[in-house]
């Protein structure tokens, strides 16, 4: 009738369920790629950089396990992406910002890859294999490379942390995905905050391995879900 306003629900384009697939496998198979690939990084504590450097000039498959890292990352961003332009209707502003915030995370993070992957590998193998006269002057060097990776982890987590937040208000301001998903990646989005926060300010600490476990088992959670509903509605709609 003249006058009277649509409802949300006849106003926002008719998201096809079966198109949430996409996303939430390119999000679960980066996320659990990711996390694969970095259990197979070279461990120790990774402020006390005397002894972590001297694992990592001798560590095997620096290069593969931080290209490794790279795909899993772009994958589950990719995933993140595909959602946000899967959202139309009342959440198009927030899940627009949210795939700029996404494709902003994906430039720092090849960036802290190419300091951490190549730079940081190159500058503590020649540390390790310096004269005695030259050790200070390279162990000088691969420590500012270092705190320049502590400086893109941070800013990537801060993107990434926003990127999730500006999706959680889009899926709460569309009807077509379960409503609870909302807060788990509102609650992933501030652990990635916190990691950023940590390694700006005191690198890679304890809080920051807690802040890292925390996201991947939020983030797990609301992936398995939105997998689940995608699922689930791709199944009713074949019957």
């Amino acid at each position: 009738m003249p006058g009277t306003t649509p409802a949300p629900a006849t106003t926002e384009r008719a998201l096809d369920r079966r198109s949430l697939r996409l996303p939430a496998a390119l999000l679960l198979a980066g996320q659990i790629g990711y996390i694969a690939t970095t259990l197979l990084h070279t461990g120790g504590d990774a402020n006390d950089h005397h002894d972590v450097f001297a694992e990592y000039a001798h560590s095997d498959g620096w290069f593969v396990v931080h290209l490794g890292q790279f795909a899993g990352m772009a994958l589950f961003l990719g995933g993140l992406m595909t959602l946000a332009w899967a959202l139309d209707g009342p959440a198009r502003v927030p899940a627009r910002l949210a795939a700029a915030a996404a494709t902003a995370t994906l430039a720092l993070y090849g960036a802290l890859q190419a300091v951490d992957g190549v730079g940081l590998e190159q500058a503590v193998r020649a540390w390790s294999t310096a004269p005695d006269g030259d050790q200070t002057a390279r162990f000088a060097a691969a420590e500012a490379v270092r705190w320049l990776e502590w400086g893109m982890r941070s800013y990537q987590n801060v993107a990434l942390g926003l990127a999730l937040l500006l999706l959680a208000v889009a899926v709460v301001r569309t009807s077509r995905l379960p409503r609870p998903i909302a807060p788990l990646m509102a609650l992933a989005g501030l652990t990635y905050l916190t990691q950023g926060w940590v390694v700006g300010t005191s690198g890679f600490s304890q809080a920051e391995s807690l802040a890292i476990l925390a996201g991947y088992a939020v983030d797990l959670a609301w992936m398995t879900w939105l997998a689940v509903a995608a699922r689930r509605d791709a199944v009713r709609t074949s019957l």
